[in-house]
């Protein structure tokens, strides 16, 4: 079985780390779809995928390299975060069905329960790992940040009670594919964007299916001359994603936004793909998935 991992740490403006997590990833028997740091995130996203057994010992390297030199509290950026290695999604490739899926929660489980043991850092189980009557989605996980698990007992599902005093707490969990996508402006108005993210809250609450499963934030880029609106498409199957891009590009330009451009995150599927002319996206950051499902009608 192959699975896909993406893997999000808290550092983003160490020139030499990224470095070296590049090489470290250029040399693992993975395949390496993304590896790129943002300095006002102050975040790096990676991406790959490959063996069960090869993306674990992967996985536990690029800890080994990073997470020693990381220290929340003294780490400042604009994206939301209460660990080191923050979150860490994993996406089975092609989907389980049967003894194979309960094979698959299994070694998710017992990779969560390595990080917690190796870094000693309380892990908490999501989305489709989640424990029945567990919270399971990744905003109410991180809701209050880092700081708000000092000093309190936790009730992680791997690792100790107390949040590490430098790493915080990780989310890692089997999920399905989602699509993090950036529209970037030029300039430094970031009420525009926060004004246009709170108008995608407020229409996805009252059911618009344009935003079905879309979160959105609008954040500031000051390092890079630029604001951001920041979406994750949690529901991609359901929706289209261009004319998402076009709502916030014509309401960009009500607010004076003109220059922009979009911004992918992370790997997008292949289906996805034949829906959009406007995302950019590198060869590498897609996944095939059309061949699954045409093997699936086949059975």
């Amino acid at each position: 079985m192959h699975v896909l991992t993406v893997p999000n740490w808290s550092f983003g403006r160490e020139r030499g780390l990224l470095r070296e997590v590049v090489d470290l990833l250029d040399a693992a028997p993975v395949t390496v779809h993304f590896a790129e740091a943002d300095i006002d995130h102050n975040r790096t996203v990676t991406a790959f995928s490959g063996e069960l057994s090869t993306v674990r010992e992967t996985l536990l390297a690029l800890g080994d390299l990073i997470l020693p030199g990381l220290d929340l509290q003294r780490h400042r950026g604009v994206h939301p975060r209460i660990g080191g290695l923050d979150v860490c999604p994993f996406i089975p490739l092609p989907a389980p069905d049967g003894s194979a899926e309960a094979e698959f929660g299994a070694w998710v489980d017992q990779t969560a329960e390595m990080v917690a043991e190796r870094f000693q850092v309380p892990v908490y189980l999501y989305e489709r790992s989640a424990r029945p009557g567990h919270v399971r989605e990744l905003p109410t996980l991180r809701k209050g940040g880092f700081g708000s698990l000092l000093d309190r007992e936790l009730s992680p599902d791997f690792g100790p009670n107390r949040a590490h005093p430098h790493l915080g707490a990780t989310v890692m969990g089997w999920r399905s594919f989602l699509i993090a996508l950036n529209v970037n402006f030029k300039g430094d108005n970031l009420d525009a964007v926060e004004r246009i993210a709170h108008k995608m809250r407020q229409m996805r609450k009252n059911g618009d299916p344009r935003l079905r499963g879309v979160r959105v934030l609008g954040l500031p880029l000051p390092a890079q001359g630029m604001v951001q609106v920041s979406m994750n498409f949690t529901r991609p199957d359901e929706v289209m994603i261009d004319p998402v891009i076009d709502f916030i590009t014509q309401h960009g330009g009500l607010y004076g936004l003109k220059e922009h451009f979009t911004q992918l995150i992370g790997v997008i599927r292949d289906v996805d793909l034949e829906r959009s002319v406007l995302v950019n996206y590198r060869p590498e950051q897609m996944i095939a998935t059309r061949q699954y499902q045409s093997e699936a009608s086949d059975v």
